[in-house]
């Protein structure tokens, strides 16, 4: 099955795409934010197949992600679940069919049918083909462009009263730059550390390093860099769940509220960056 051409809106405003699962906002700038985890939603027709249940389900996704790009003048947030399809896989590996592509979660009880593997891939290809168009439009209008692929990370594994990953191996936030060419893009991605450097976070100042807990191996990082060699800079931004109960799915609202200060305090930033490139 292909996907159907995907159709976007007007600088301005925003749409939900049906087909994909995705709402789109679109203003005039060469900044995009992305939160392609932040969704929980499953198709019907795969929840009676599903062994995980949906607390452990959704400790393993990205909630409140959205909230973190919420003031970017381009917004792309998925509202579909990664274990229905995961957009920041490769479409083969998109859709987990064994405990070894889940961190060791069995996510099915009974395995889905080839048809129902096709229809999420539908998504998936849907998908890609939605953020070709979005950012060749940018790339059109402004040149090169930055897209900041915001995730977010656990930290207490072992169980809501363990003690957290030790500091030295989970940031604050951590900067994935593994498939960019970083020497091209070091005038954009070393003001863009500093800036988030220069935040707080509850008083204190925030831990921001590069490449610790995650590298930015995910999908769409590498389809931008390769889809668009020249122009197209995509970051990797993981949050530790330092904003949420990561057992009871609790928010705190005033640490999203810091949280997304400071990555709006980079819109300029980046901007600056970009137009004054070596």
């Amino acid at each position: 099955m292909r996907p159907k051409r995907p159709t976007i809106g007007r600088m301005g405003t925003t749409s939900r795409l049906e087909e994909t699962g995705v709402a789109v906002r679109l203003g005039d700038s060469p900044i995009v934010g992305t939160a392609i985890h932040n969704g929980t939603t499953v198709r019907d027709d795969l929840k009676p197949a599903m062994a995980l249940s949906d607390p452990d389900r959704q400790r393993e996704e990205d909630p409140f992600t959205a909230c973190f790009i919420s003031n970017f003048p381009n917004q792309i947030v998925v509202d579909h679940s990664r274990f229905e399809v995961d957009l920041n896989r490769a479409r083969e590996a998109a859709v987990y069919l064994s405990p070894a592509q889940s961190w060791g979660l069995k996510v099915w009880r009974t395995r889905p049918s080839a048809e129902q593997v096709a229809a999420s891939l539908v998504r998936h290809d849907a998908y890609y083909a939605l953020l070709r168009r979005i950012l060749g439009d940018i790339e059109a209008r402004h040149g090169p462009f930055v897209v900041i692929d915001v995730h977010s990370y656990n930290h207490r594994r072992d169980g809501a009263n363990s003690a957290p990953t030790p500091g030295e191996d989970a940031p604050d936030i951590n900067i994935g730059t593994f498939s960019m060419d970083r020497r091209r893009w070091a005038h954009v991605v070393d003001p863009f550390l500093e800036a988030l450097r220069a935040s707080r976070f509850k008083g204190a100042p925030m831990d921001v390093r590069e490449n610790i807990a995650f590298q930015g191996k995910g999908e769409q990082t590498r389809f931008i860099h390769e889809a668009f060699p020249k122009t197209g800079c995509a970051i990797a931004v993981e949050f530790k769940k330092i904003f949420m109960d990561e057992w009871s799915g609790e928010p705190d609202r005033a640490a999203i509220d810091e949280l997304r200060a400071a990555l709006t305090a980079t819109l300029p930033v980046l901007e600056s960056a970009l137009r004054n490139a070596p």
